[in-house]
């Protein structure tokens, strides 16, 4: 299953994406790595409460854009 279907409500529920985590998705962290993808390219992670912040801040020490939303909900781009 695909965490696509997992955000239009489809299936079961996803779990955190942090490595180990197996508490149930709350949050869906929308992300893009700016210098190979456009600004309409999402990705998304699925996040616990607990990882929100860390997982976040992974992408940000990056320099990619993330906005966190509650899971099931999309974004459109990540500026």
């Amino acid at each position: 299953m695909s965490l696509l279907s997992m955000l239009d409500g489809a299936g079961t529920t996803a779990t955190c994406s942090s490595a180990g985590c197996t508490e149930p998705a709350r949050l869906a962290i929308h992300w893009r790595n700016p210098s190979i993808h456009g600004v309409d390219r999402v990705k998304t992670w699925a996040a616990c409460p607990e990882h929100r912040e860390t997982l976040s801040e992974w992408l940000r020490s990056r320099g990619f854009p993330v906005s966190v939303t509650d899971f099931g909900e999309t974004v459109e781009r990540v500026l």
